[in-house]
């Protein structure tokens, strides 16, 4: 594993680098070059590919899944890579916060499910690779993309413990709380029996 690196002024430059990575609305530009319209005036307005899947473009939604996820993704290996862990796990969390909180949207992003997703692969995949298990499980049974997406995130420090990534547990509880707070309105549905099912156009 790379040696830790705490220079605060190199850590402040992965910081911004990879919050503004993060912060590439994909799904925006996708739905945009397609010809599907403005994502933001479809279905929940959400900019993630559960809403881009509203449009009723599969190609759509799985090239935003695998960029919102990629960037969270390159953003961790180039820190990790150039700087070391701690370098990586700053990387995870500011390019977390981009997405969820982007500039060219006027901070107004996603629910941050699959570029969690992209973080947790890059810094150890095996915990990656268990929470998109449970996403896909949780997804399968019950049919509702933020169910499986909190369930996923609920799931991660749990994992994270498991497979010996006790160092990621602080970041994995700030993440996961950040899903839970851009999903809070997701939950009153949930709780209603009102949020719909994936693939449903509303």
């Amino acid at each position: 594993m790379p040696e830790l690196t705490t220079d605060p002024m190199l850590l402040t430059l992965v910081a911004v680098l990879s919050y503004l990575l993060g912060s590439v609305p994909f799904g925006v530009v996708i739905t945009r070059a397609m010809g599907l319209g403005d994502l933001r005036q479809i279905g929940s307005g959400n900019i993630g590919a559960t809403n881009v899947l509203r449009t009723g473009n599969k190609a759509a939604a799985a090239a935003t899944l695998i960029l919102d996820a990629a960037k969270g993704g390159v953003a961790v290996l180039l820190a990790r890579a150039l700087l070391g862990e701690d370098a990586a796990q700053m990387a995870a969390l500011t390019s977390f916060l981009g997405h969820l909180y982007p500039v060219w949207l006027r901070f107004r992003g996603g629910k941050g499910v699959a570029t969690f997703f992209g973080t947790l692969l890059a810094l150890a995949w095996p915990v990656g690779l268990a929470a998109c298990a449970t996403w896909l499980v949780v997804a399968a049974l019950l049919r509702i993309s933020s169910v499986a997406g909190l369930a996923a995130a609920g799931s991660s420090t749990g994992w994270m413990l498991l497979f010996g990534r006790s160092e990621m547990f602080f970041l994995g509880v700030v993440l996961t709380a950040l899903i839970y707070w851009k999903h809070r309105e997701n939950m009153v549905r949930i709780k209603a029996g009102t949020e719909p099912r994936i693939g449903s156009k509303r």
